[in-house]
């Protein structure tokens, strides 16, 4: 059974649900430079999410809107559902589009609210201005940072990227945890955990 709306900006933002589910079958390529086989890394999806999970800590930590940095991180990759996971490489010869512009298409159809919402976000993202801005920038070279930690666990040759990563952080907060992320087992907190009680 075939249903039908009244409301065409409902079927615009449904749109929009539908494309940026992609991300989640669109992998992070520039892994595949340090040897990682794209079957092993993170979707985009996987790092947006991540993204978001540091973002908000980061921001508790540095006085930012942990909310709104949570939103930046998740809405910064939107575009790449048009443009591709572009990488430091491909940067160098191809010219990607603003995706401000490309956000601009992907919600011209959908709710005006969702407009403002989806807009302003990457808009504020890409212009780098606000203490959430720098914090969401952060949370993405931090969750690069704590990946890396982990191929490197795994045998992957990714040091480079893990120190570019790491040389790239901005706020105190981010450099603190990445120096203590760097002495860190990846599953330690699953072996802590272990070592007590569970809580009754």
């Amino acid at each position: 059974m075939t249903e039908h709306t009244d409301e065409p900006t409902a079927t615009g933002t449904a749109a929009l649900l539908f494309e940026a589910r992609e991300l989640a079958e669109l992998p992070r390529t520039g892994w595949r430079y340090d040897g990682v086989p794209l079957a092993v890394v993170e979707t985009v999806a996987d790092h947006s999410h991540s993204s978001a999970v540091i973002g908000l800590v980061l921001a508790a930590m540095e006085g930012a809107d942990p909310g709104r940095t949570a939103l930046l991180c998740v809405l910064h990759d939107l575009p790449e559902t048009r443009t591709g996971d572009q990488t430091p490489v491909t940067r160098r010869y191809v010219t990607a589009a603003d995706p401000r512009g490309v956000a601009a298409d992907q919600v011209a159809a959908a709710h005006p609210d969702v407009q403002s919402v989806v807009l302003g976000a990457i808009g504020e993202f890409e212009d780098d201005k606000t203490l959430e801005a720098r914090c969401a920038h952060d949370a993405d070279k931090l969750d690069c940072y704590l990946q890396a930690l982990r191929l490197l666990r795994l045998g992957y040759p990714v040091g480079g990227k893990a120190r570019r990563c790491r040389e790239a952080l901005e706020t105190a907060s981010a450099q603190r945890l990445a120096a203590a992320a760097a002495t860190m087992d990846p599953a330690q907190w699953q072996h802590d955990l272990l070592r007590v009680p569970a809580a009754r």
